[in-house]
Formats: structure tokens, C-alpha cells, sequence
């Protein structure tokens, strides 16, 4: 059964996959649901210029992806669209243990997790609307938390304006 039947689409889809991961799940699915259903082209903006470690591994997942459809599949990488991406837990019950030295001779487990990566581009938008979640993301909207500052520091000099001239006259 391909990736193909499974979905129950007839849209070509090229998939890459990134397993092993040295990295906690929780962070690369940050970075998932910040590019998922989205534009490759937009998709690979935000990776780009994100300030996250966990962009770069996806990046570079994305990047293998289009040319796994480019490639394998004759699509027009210009116009793809990642239609599902998904973040698993690794193998050895979800990490690898790592011994920490502790007072009096005792020692605590560290887990450093593992994590597996699938990312499949199509070149039809996903037919799911993206979920908005809450918790912290990827991009972030500077530029109108700077349009509300600047017009309420005109409105306060506007205000101060004749407070000051009035004290300046009395």
C-alpha cells in the first residue's frame, strides 16, 4: 500500500523521513506546527531565520523532501505545499539513558530522547484546515506590536503636549 492509497488522495505526494534524531520530540514538534499545511517556500523562510535549534534538522528534512518530489516523482518544486508532518518519539523506551553522578555516591538517570520525523509535500494545499495551538511558535509578529506602540506614543505626546505648555505658563 503507498502513501497514496493510504491517504485516499489521487494528488502525488513525495514523503522523506528523519529518524534518530538527537533531539526531545517536544522541541522539533515546536517547530512542526509552526510549518505545517503551509507553503514549502514560506515553510523554508521561517526555518531559515528562525531562532531555534530545532529549525535546522527540519530544514534540512524539507529541503530532501522537494527533492525527493522533484526528483522521484516529476513535480514542480516551485509549488509545493507541505501537507503532513509529523514527530515521534524515538526507540529505547522514548530515550537513552545517561548516568548523572549525584551526592553520596548515588547516580540519577538523564534521558536524552530520541525522535523520528516525517514530512510529506504535495502539490495541492492540505485539505485540513491547521488547528491553532496555543503555546509559544516559530514566527513572530513584530511589526504590528510596533504600529500599536507608535501610535500610542503619539497619542501621548498629543496628550502631553498642552500639560506641558501649561506648566511651562504657570
Amino acid at each position: 500500500m503507498t502513501l497514496r492509497e493510504a491517504q485516499g488522495s489521487s494528488a502525488p505526494q513525495a514523503v522523506a523521513h528523519l529518524k534518530f534524531v538527537r533531539m526531545a520530540p517536544r522541541k522539533l514538534r515546536r517547530v512542526a506546527d509552526a510549518i505545517r499545511g503551509k507553503s514549502v517556500r514560506e515553510a523554508l523562510a521561517m526555518l531559515q531565520f528562525a531562532g531555534v535549534y530545532a529549525a535546522e534538522p527540519i530544514e534540512k528534512l524539507v529541503r530532501s523532501a522537494v527533492a525527493n518530489a522533484g526528483n522521484n516523482h516529476d513535480m514542480n518544486t516551485d509549488e509545493l505545499f507541505i501537507t503532513r508532518i509529523t514527530v515521534d518519539g524515538g526507540p529505547g523506551g522514548r530515550f537513552t539513558k545517561r548516568l548523572d553522578p549525584r551526592a553520596q555516591g548515588r547516580a540519577y538517570f538523564k534521558r536524552k530522547r530520541l525522535s523520528h520525523v516525517t514530512v510529506v509535500v504535495g502539490e495541492q494545499p492540505p485539505v485540513k484546515k491547521r488547528k491553532a495551538r496555543s503555546g509559544a511558535s516559530v514566527s513572530v509578529k513584530r511589526a504590528s506590536v510596533r504600529r500599536a506602540s507608535s501610535k500610542r506614543t503619539a497619542k501621548a505626546k498629543a496628550a502631553e503636549a498642552p500639560a506641558a505648555s501649561e506648566r511651562a505658563q504657570g
